[in-house]
């Protein structure tokens, strides 16, 4: 089954803009291989399991502490679906239809 679920890091007590900070745990999020769709507020990601996931946000935690921020504030949700496959275009259709 796949697994879709949304994060967003957010440095705290750093710059008023956070953007390079969010590049680097963009990049390395595509490092992963997981497909990554990135929003205006969050980004999603795509796994075929959680384990996928945590270990891509673990990867891009580790990314952002690496270039000096201090305190890192993380929201993570996650839908996993065991009664039918999910994906992020089957979950933005299922809206917009």
């Amino acid at each position: 089954m796949t697994v879709v679920a949304d994060i967003s890091m957010i440095p705290i007590g750093e710059d008023v803009s956070v953007s390079k900070y969010v590049k680097v745990a963009i990049n390395e999020l595509r490092k992963t291989g997981l497909k990554v769709e990135i929003g205006a507020m969050s980004t999603t990601l795509e796994a075929e399991n959680i384990t996928d996931i945590f270990k891509a946000v673990e990867r891009a935690r580790e990314a952002v502490f690496s270039v000096g921020v201090k305190r890192l504030y993380i929201i993570l949700r996650v839908d996993e679906r065991r009664d039918k496959p999910i994906s992020i275009e089957s979950k933005k259709k299922a809206v917009e239809s």
